[in-house]
């Protein structure tokens, strides 16, 4: 479904995505992990064209995103992209966020939206919440919500970026059991998550990234019980040791 060919991406002097060859068939959970700044929010950026590249060629059903004659509005409608901070618009209630783009992109009928948004609500648990705004809701709710919104196109492609990372901890549970209930139903993901439970449970692959290169390519049980790869050794190792606070 997704091939990327030898992608390289700069910001001024630094490269942060270094001879991308990686392809996700139709289907497949993929977890992208690595320490900070190891390129893997630019990776689905790049996939999403929030991010450019330099050189090599990302193609989506074999075809090229890059080509000039994409229509850039409905390629980004194919795909749901789920961000850390949730960007749900303030002024607007959980149902109208998951209503806008199928009425104004999709050109759905407002009582039709109205009630697949509902739909999508209740499957995240949140049909009780539909005329709250975000302000009225937990940030656990808030990506729930935006989860959701991101679902009412209908995207056959998910992309999700470190979806967990702004929430408290007891809020992350919610939302990881939304995105298990996506997997399950045979969504192609792709996540850049510092979730490793999720990881080892839901995926069918894990990427391991430093410094803009895949290090590591493996099943969840591969990657978790015997990596191959020194950095990603030492990162196993970095995430698995507690913290030693000097007395």
């Amino acid at each position: 479904m997704i091939r990327f060919e030898n992608v390289n991406k700069w910001f001024g002097a630094y490269q942060a995505l270094v001879e991308i060859d990686e392809q996700v068939n139709r289907g497949e959970v993929v977890v992208v992990c690595g320490p900070s700044g190891s390129g893997k929010s630019t990776l689905i950026r790049a996939l999403n064209r929030l991010e450019p590249i330099q050189s090599g060629r990302i193609l989506l059903e074999g075809k090229d995103i890059h080509d000039r004659n994409i229509d850039l509005n409905a390629f980004r409608s194919g795909i749901g992209f789920v961000f850390q901070q949730f960007n749900l618009f303030p002024h607007l209630t959980a149902l109208r966020n998951c209503t806008l783009a199928p009425v104004h992109l999709r050109r759905l009928k407002p009582a039709e939206a109205d009630e697949a948004a509902m739909a999508l609500l209740d499957r995240v648990g949140l049909a009780h919440k539909a005329h709250a705004y975000p302000s009225e809701l937990s940030g656990g709710q808030q990506q729930r919500v935006a989860i959701a919104r991101a679902l009412a196109m209908h995207p056959p492609l998910m992309l999700f970026d470190e979806p967990t990372s702004a929430l408290d901890p007891e809020m992350v549970g919610e939302v990881l059991q939304v995105m298990r209930g996506l997997a399950k139903d045979g969504m192609t993901m792709i996540c850049v998550t510092h979730e490793m439970g999720f990881a080892r449970e839901v995926s069918d692959r894990v990427l391991f990234m430093d410094h803009g290169r895949i290090l590591e390519r493996a099943t969840p049980t591969e990657f978790f019980l015997r990596p191959q790869h020194p950095r990603a050794q030492q990162f196993l190792t970095d995430i698995r040791t507690p913290f030693a606070y000097a007395a």
